[in-house]
């Protein structure tokens, strides 16, 4: 059993709500075996200069497991993934176990009027299943005023790894699939975690960086399996921002909406009510357990669902099953 697991196991038998990123580990500073380069400076030969040259050099037929290495750097431009086939993608880090020394990224600005969808405002677009992103931040900087997405994850078995996601409103449209979030950032104000995935966040850093709601799923019939399911997370502040009080846990952009919040920490951002409207005539499914922290309280819930127990991957991914994904975070 790794440490990251021990400590989860140990808190969760003592009943505690504590988070437990995953301990420090080896940076990955050059490319894995096999691994396509991207490098924005100094490019040498056979290498690519943008991650979009990259995956179009993969080609639209291919089904053979593929991997693209980025070095440092940021890329501005807009990208989208449709490779048949297992696909990686590993951004240059000194600590791969964590976002916080991601030295990638990949930025654009666009807000989803100018677009004329939700998708063709991201930053990237993922609409590959067998799919895995490994420390790269990835922004979309058009900021208040509109929906403008960072990243579109359009497909099941999607794992995204110390990944760094910021916007404002609408930044992780976490749209259809099985997908897992580990130790990731995720920042914006409204409605920035949104769709109709089944997406498990574990150890990640929730940070709001204006007032509104965190997260804004569409699941709309019983028989759809969607959860977004925040585990062993941590509800704060983005940098600068005052929002005590001022952060909802979510609102139903559907009328059966559902998301759990469990061993997690929820801060002081969090208003009383916690959830918030949105559907008329909605009856979401909020559920929160065993979190901790100022913004924990549940007394004052405008929605809140019965819970005697953690959700598990297991329940969230009926169809996909709990192999598929980096069991290493």
């Amino acid at each position: 059993m790794k440490i990251s697991s021990f400590l989860i196991f140990l808190a969760s038998g003592l009943g505690l709500a504590s988070v437990s990123p995953l301990t420090k580990r080896a940076g990955r500073t050059g490319p894995p075996s096999g691994c396509k380069v991207v490098r924005g400076s100094g490019t040498q030969s056979g290498e690519y200069t943008t991650l979009g040259a990259a995956i179009t050099a993969l080609g639209t037929s291919a089904t053979v497991s593929a991997c693209i290495f980025i070095y440092s750097g940021t890329y501005t431009e807009q990208v989208v993934v449709q490779y048949k086939g297992p696909l990686s993608i590993y951004g240059y880090t000194t600590d791969i176990s964590s976002y916080k020394n991601n030295a990638v990224t990949i930025t654009h600005e666009l807000s989803s009027p100018n677009a004329g969808s939700l998708d063709a405002s991201a930053t990237i677009n993922v609409k590959s299943s067998s799919f895995a992103l490994y420390n790269v931040n990835v922004a979309n900087t058009y900021g208040k005023g509109a929906q403008a997405v960072a990243l579109v994850a359009n497909g099941s078995k999607q794992g995204y790894y110390g990944v760094s996601f910021k916007g404002y409103q609408d930044t992780l449209y976490a749209k259809s699939g099985d997908q897992y979030y580990s130790n990731c950032y995720i920042e914006g104000a409204v409605d920035y975690i949104f769709g109709d995935a089944s997406a498990w966040f574990g150890e990640c850093t929730i940070a709001s960086t204006g007032s509104g709601a965190i997260t804004a799923t569409s699941r709309e019939t019983s028989s759809d399996p969607a959860w977004y399911v925040f585990d062993h997370s941590t509800i704060t502040a983005a940098t600068g921002a005052s929002v005590t009080g001022m952060v909802y846990l979510g609102r139903p952009w559907r009328v059966l909406s559902r998301v759990m919040y469990q061993n997690s920490v929820l801060t002081n951002v969090v208003n009383a009510k916690g959830w918030t409207e949105m559907a008329d005539g909605a009856t979401p499914l909020y559920y929160e357990y065993k979190n901790s922290g100022d913004g924990a309280n549940t007394s004052g819930r405008k929605y809140l669902s019965a819970s005697s127990a953690a959700v598990t991957k297991a329940q969230i991914w009926p169809n996909s099953g709990i192999d598929w994904y980096d069991k290493s975070y």
